[in-house]
């Protein structure tokens, strides 16, 4: 692990985690019900049990080995408040496996994803500097969408897996509906991103650079340009745009940076296309994550070379 400084202005990380995480929690929630009800999702009801059941086990035992190796309280221990609150954000990341993911009936490399996921929070992690904050106490912060992740080692681990087909999500949606769910599913985003993530240079700018590496595709290949274009229009796309490539953990908070973390998904992707690789939203999301991440290890290294003497300095006057 190494040291970046602290993100400035960042609502996620201002107070608003919480209640995002609780909001992200309470759609996807809906969202799995109504999938397995009424909309058509073609895994078992078991699929969500087993992938919340490894999710929460994981998140809990790490945390408690954690604690116990830093010598501090864990921190779903109180009550069960902070056991709920602890588990929100394995809640989001066990149900988005389940649902994205197609195993049939091997529940177990359900739960290999979802323990996955969990584990890389854990795994691959930067430290974040913050002023009055003592050398080797500074936090961390994990690099990959945990979700992402564990989809993305899964399909590379087992080539017989897959991503849920796209159609699930509406296959039994007829009528007005088709349009009402999506315009739902949008707006909620929409809202949770504008009021607690503050992620929406992001999403336009992914938006519009998923568009453009489209149009760029089907000119260079002399193909439909509605043929590129029509990912855009599937539900599994609204989805990915507003609940997985905003996730706030393992973003850029500055509104710059946020518009080339976005244009990078999509052109990453658009090359992704062009060499044939399959599902390649989550590989696209996967790789622009492990770039930022190398970036932000190397500056960080940067910010101890100059931290150094300072720190040094401080130690002497003591």
């Amino acid at each position: 692990m190494t040291t970046v400084m602290a993100r400035s202005g960042d609502p996620w990380y201002g107070g608003k985690r919480e209640a995002g995480l609780l909001r992200f929690a309470l759609a996807i929630t809906i969202l799995n019900i109504l999938g397995h009800t009424l909309l058509g999702f073609e895994q078992a009801w078991a699929h969500p049990v087993v992938a919340l059941l490894a999710a929460y086990g994981t998140e809990l035992v790490l945390e408690a080995a954690d604690a116990w190796a830093q010598g501090r309280r864990a921190a779903f221990r109180g009550s069960a408040g902070a056991v709920f609150r602890f588990l929100l954000s394995a809640h989001i990341t066990g149900l988005a496996v389940s649902m994205l993911l197609y195993a049939n009936q091997r529940y177990w490399v359900v739960t290999f994803a979802a323990a996955t996921a969990i584990a890389s929070k854990r795994l691959f992690r930067v430290r974040v500097a913050q002023p009055g904050t003592p050398p080797g106490r500074h936090p961390t912060r994990h690099v990959f969408n945990p979700s992402n992740f564990g989809i993305v080692v899964t399909l590379l681990l087992f080539p017989s897996v897959g991503i849920a087909p796209p159609y699930q999500f509406t296959e039994n949606v007829r009528g007005p509906l088709d349009l009402i769910l999506p315009a739902i599913i949008v707006a909620s985003g929409t809202l949770i991103n504008l009021k607690f993530t503050g992620r929406m240079p992001l999403i336009l700018s992914w938006l519009a650079a998923f568009a453009i590496q489209a149009l760029v595709r089907s000119g260079v290949y002399h193909l439909p340009w509605l043929a590129d274009l029509t990912p855009m229009t599937g539900l599994a796309f609204v989805l990915f745009t507003f609940y997985m490539v905003t996730d706030p953990g393992t973003t850029p908070s500055r509104p710059r940076a946020q518009v080339i973390f976005g244009t990078s998904t999509a052109l990453v992707y658009g090359l992704l296309v062009v060499e044939h690789v399959a599902f390649g939203l989550f590989f696209a999301l996967a790789v622009v994550c492990a770039a930022r991440g190398l970036a932000m290890y190397r500056a960080g290294h940067q910010w101890e070379d100059q931290a150094a003497p300072v720190g040094h300095a401080a130690t002497r006057m003591q």
